[in-house]
């Protein structure tokens, strides 16, 4: 997809000329102290922040729960060195709030589903927003983790520099782990500078058209930030410098929007997304420019054509058959009444690493247990 044409005119510079510091509530003394006696005693721990995500994966198989709510603040916010750290307690929309003051954000544009998401729920579901394939991944902008081990050890992973380590990763690990493989009690991310312009149009285009147009906008350097198709219309974003973004604009054409659809969108408020449809939502991951499979149900396309959302009665198998036929996956976000593992089965290498790396990091499996596979 198209790229931002020219990152350092487009933005502003912060307002902060240096770091800030909200110590808020240091909780990692009774996090340790719980942590070592669940590993003592072998009892299973439910990991909990806001628990806004928590239809995320399988029940977890725990009745302990391990509460990380008191455990917040910013620890360390530098607007120059476009560096901030919290603790996994941490408000998502507090942080975001602090960012913005400085007229910085979180490139990767996390859904929050409920005013108590934080910092660690965040990074342990691992969601990114429809900015995703311009700006990039949670994982991609997580420089270092703080995470209690299953020895109660509080280690520290990776800093506040982008480099390599030996061993395990951890900090990059914890993406998307959803709390199986530590307690992750601080985050230290990259952010970067907020657009000093923007605009949203829609376009009345058939798939077929909207997929054609924006193979060929991917080949020109188009501030296009946001690409999402639904019921014939093409939803564009236009992030950067006020001249790129309205000469595209001027290119492109369409009509104008709010920026409310992309809110809504980022936040599963659109009306394809309303709980009261009883078909299962699916979530599908598909290679660049791959056609959708061929399934039935209703279809919501982000991420410029990689990210299909599916409302579909078909059987979860066929689904992720289809899926898997074309060189991608599917996730059922609708929870399932019998717990049925909602992502797709594992081919034999991955599960073997995946299967060593739980082992190394969690041998008596006291994290969120049965959160991803059943018999993790």
């Amino acid at each position: 997809m198209a790229h931002l044409q020219d990152r350092r005119p487009a933005f502003t510079e912060p307002t902060e000329p240096g770091p800030t510091k909200d110590d808020g509530q240091d909780d990692s003394a009774a996090l340790i102290d719980t942590v070592t006696q669940a590993g003592r005693e072998r009892t299973p721990l439910r990991i909990v922040g806001g628990d806004t995500k928590a239809f995320l994966g399988r029940r977890v198989d725990a009745t302990k729960t391990l509460d990380l709510n008191r455990h917040a603040g910013i620890v360390h916010y530098d607007p120059v060195e476009l560096i901030a750290t919290a603790r996994a307690g941490t408000r998502l929309a507090h942080l975001e709030q602090v960012l913005g003051e400085s007229q910085q954000r979180l490139a990767f544009e996390p859904p929050h589903f409920g005013g108590g998401a934080t910092v660690g729920g965040m990074v342990a579901a691992g969601l990114s927003g429809p900015r995703r394939p311009w700006a990039g991944s949670v994982r991609d902008f997580v420089l270092g983790v703080r995470v209690i081990t299953a020895e109660g050890k509080h280690l520290r992973f990776g800093g506040e520099v982008m480099k390599n380590v030996a061993g395990y990763d951890l900090s990059r690990l914890m993406v998307g782990a959803q709390g199986t493989l530590g307690v992750m009690t601080e985050v230290s991310f990259k952010v970067l500078p907020a657009p000093v312009a923007n605009a949203w149009l829609r376009l009345s285009l058939s798939f077929e058209d909207a997929r054609q147009r924006l193979i060929e906008w991917s080949r020109l350097p188009l501030p296009i930030t946001g690409a999402a198709f639904e019921a014939g219309t093409l939803h564009l974003r236009l992030e950067g410098g006020e001249g790129s973004v309205e000469s595209t604009r001027r290119q492109i054409g369409g009509d104008a929007e709010s920026a409310d659809f992309w809110n809504d969108l980022r936040e599963h408020q659109l009306p394809f997304f309303h709980h009261d449809d009883p078909r299962p939502l699916w979530r599908l991951s598909l290679p660049a420019r791959a056609r959708l499979p061929a399934l039935d149900g209703d279809w919501l396309i982000d991420w410029g054509g990689v990210q299909p959302w599916l409302r579909s009665d078909e059987s979860p198998t066929h689904i992720q058959e289809a899926t898997a036929a074309i060189g991608g996956h599917a996730t059922r976000y609708t929870p399932s009444d019998d717990n049925v593992s909602p992502h797709p089965p594992l081919t034999a290498v991955l599960d073997k690493y995946h299967r060593r790396l739980k082992a190394r990091l969690d041998p008596n499996g006291l994290f969120n247990p049965g959160r991803l596979y059943a018999d993790w």
